[in-house]
């Protein structure tokens, strides 16, 4: 059975004291939560190392955003896996859609951050997604299939097992637009089928995780699809009690 993942993305948003705060309402009211969830909060850099400490011990985990390609040196502004691994975060999003459309990463790069991402004992959750002109265009099933190929088949079975993906319709990202479970679902279902041309039986394990304005409307109908394991979650993360009743969307009673 493949672990169930909740995970908040927040951007750039909050002030070190905000996030700690925020933590500590999304502890305050954990234990009400879906118990078959697992909760990662990723906020910026800046405050990593104290929601870590307010962290440590609980049913949270913490990730980056975000990781240097290189591992040291004169790269002014990053933040390499290393330093993120000091702090005691156990996550890192890689690739997401805002990276890739903002500041231009390519495979190249992502395959670069992916190994300082393993060289650490970090878990990468690795982003991929169509924009709506790809889709619309149909050339949403080549666009992914190229992201997860070009980037996944260089991990090790080793590596791959310790790996999380992140399905992102880059149209549905904070317009307010989003997928339909069904669509979700096939979009899924093609990922794991693309993952499993390369990795046989262990792409079954994989959680994919559906990054696409997920709410507490319509989380339990998107992750009642058979290969959807979870979300990646942005603006709604931002309030504990919306992050956990999207958690609350696993439930079956």
């Amino acid at each position: 059975m493949r672990k169930k993942f909740v995970a908040g993305n927040w951007k750039m948003n909050t002030t070190p004291e905000q996030g700690v705060e925020l933590v500590k309402n999304i502890l305050r009211s954990i234990g009400h939560s879906c118990a078959s969830a697992n909760y990662i909060v990723c906020p910026p850099f800046t405050h990593l190392s104290e929601i870590v400490k307010v962290a440590r011990g609980t049913a949270i985990r913490i990730g980056a955003q975000n990781c240097a390609e290189e591992s040291k040196g004169a790269y002014t502004g990053e933040v390499s896996a290393e330093m993120i691994a000091a702090t005691g975060a156990s996550y890192v999003i890689l690739g997401h859609s805002e990276r890739r459309q903002y500041y231009g990463e390519t495979s190249d790069g992502l395959n670069k951050k992916m190994r300082q991402t393993y060289s650490n004992g970090l878990v990468p959750i690795y982003c991929v997604g169509e924009t709506l002109e790809e889709r619309e265009s149909g050339k949403l099933w080549d666009v992914v299939k190229a992201q997860v190929e070009e980037v996944v088949f260089h991990l090790s079975e080793v590596e791959f097992r310790h790996l999380i993906v992140a399905y992102e319709p880059v149209w549905a990202i904070g317009t307010g637009k989003v997928a339909t479970a069904a669509q979700a679902q096939e979009m899924h279902a093609f990922i794991r089928k693309v993952l499993t041309a390369k990795f046989g039986d262990l792409a079954a394990k994989t959680p994919i995780l559906y990054g696409g304005s997920v709410k507490p409307e319509n989380a339990a109908e998107i992750f009642a699809m058979e290969d959807v394991d979870g979300g990646l979650v942005g603006g709604a993360s931002l309030n504990a009690a919306d992050f956990l009743a999207i958690g609350d969307g696993f439930r079956e009673d």
